[in-house]
């Protein structure tokens, strides 16, 4: 068995962040303090998972100027990786904290255009690398079809091997009952998938353990913002709350707490520790600034506050 976690990120992004006094309409904004960190949601999952002591490969398609930046960001933080070229440019996202407002202003260009081969070629590199968990996550960019993670799940359920997706929409309902071990979506993503609001936590848990026992994921985790998560099992759901820490960036929190869970589950964790540890690493991103950038040591302690699940 491999432990390894090969992780595809069909859109992955170089996020740009930085801070100003106050963000005001048409007059100019001036910015201090910019970070450029490599992103995208398999990317800052792989990220996580080398942070927290986990083998790792990220497969991302990548082009133009803000591809070469997006690969010497990735190679100075030694991140293993497996690059498919593509003729158009990788995006660059914005983030910029008001610090009038304490708000986040977060600016996420769609992404280029991509041929079938482009992706077919991304498809057939995740084939051919070792490792028994796979992690679909993120945005898919123009000319990719909905049924790609489809595709991707058959990749899985043909080699054995335990796929987890991380995305929304139209994508993510095309791949629900292929054998997904588990999905990850906000609220507002589950809402959209269920077709109506979930105003109520019994709407809630009754919602995702549904499609449990429908067979539509394994496992279903749904984080909640500043009321938790909620973990999703067919013998029934469990809810965590929000960790009280200090909050200095949201971007990359959601991929840091998939990246925890994944890592336990491979290690042969059960799901509620496993959800434990996502609780942990996903707070421990937040308390620092930039692109999910948890660190081990706040991650092992925050997963000793939760206790025992």
């Amino acid at each position: 068995m491999s432990r390894r976690i090969v992780t595809l990120t069909p859109n992955p992004t170089v996020d740009v962040a930085s801070e100003a006094e106050m963000v005001r309409a048409v007059r100019k904004t001036r910015t201090r303090n910019e970070r450029f960190d490599p992103g995208g949601g398999g990317v800052n999952v792989s990220r996580v998972v080398s942070e927290l002591g986990g083998e790792t490969l990220a497969v991302i398609l990548a082009g133009g100027l803000a591809g070469a930046l997006l690969e010497q960001l990735l190679e100075e933080q030694g991140l293993p990786r497996r690059t498919i070229p593509i003729a158009g440019r990788t995006r660059m996202s914005l983030t910029v904290n008001d610090l009038s407002t304490r708000h986040e202003y977060r600016f996420v260009p769609e992404g280029p255009e991509v041929s079938e081969a482009e992706w077919r070629a991304a498809l057939k590199a995740v084939e051919e690398e070792p490792g028994d968990w796979i992690v679909g996550s993120g945005s898919l960019p123009r000319g990719i079809p909905d049924d790609f993670y489809v595709e991707l799940a058959a990749i899985a359920r043909r080699q054995g091997r335990r796929i987890v997706l991380d995305t929304s929409g139209a994508p993510l309902r095309a791949a629900l009952g292929h054998g997904l071990a588990l999905i990850k979506p906000s609220r507002g993503e589950f809402e959209t998938l269920v077709g109506r609001p979930l105003n109520t936590p019994r709407a809630l848990n009754e919602a995702a353990l549904r499609l449990v026992r429908e067979g539509a994921a394994d496992l279903i985790a749904v984080s909640l913002g500043h009321e938790g998560a909620l973990l999703a099992e067919k013998d029934g759901v469990l809810r965590l709350r929000a960790l009280d820490v200090p909050a200095l960036g949201a971007v990359g929190a959601g991929d840091s707490f998939l990246a925890a869970m994944v890592l336990k589950l491979s290690q042969g964790e059960s799901p509620r520790e496993a959800f434990a540890w996502g609780m942990a690493a996903g707070a421990a991103a937040v308390m620092r600034p930039g692109t999910a950038q948890p660190r081990r040591a706040d991650v092992e302690a925050l997963r000793r506050q939760i206790g025992e699940v």
